[in-house]
């Protein structure tokens, strides 16, 4: 089986790209993830998704 290009060349931009460290992140606390999904779903009345009702485009 026939490659495209050379394997001697695999790697190279992930090799020449700088190494930077990830951001340190932290997790939100239960009683808070629940707090936010309840305001989501009843206060602001959001449905889940990506297709939300107002945001879809329209069918031609």
């Amino acid at each position: 089986m026939a490659t495209h290009g050379s394997l001697t060349k695999a790697g190279k931009v992930r090799g020449q790209t700088p190494k930077i460290e990830g951001r340190k992140r932290t997790n939100v606390h239960s009683m808070q993830r629940i707090k936010s999904n309840y305001r989501k779903r009843f206060v602001l009345q959001r449905t889940p998704g990506q297709n939300k009702p107002g945001r879809r485009p329209r069918r031609r």
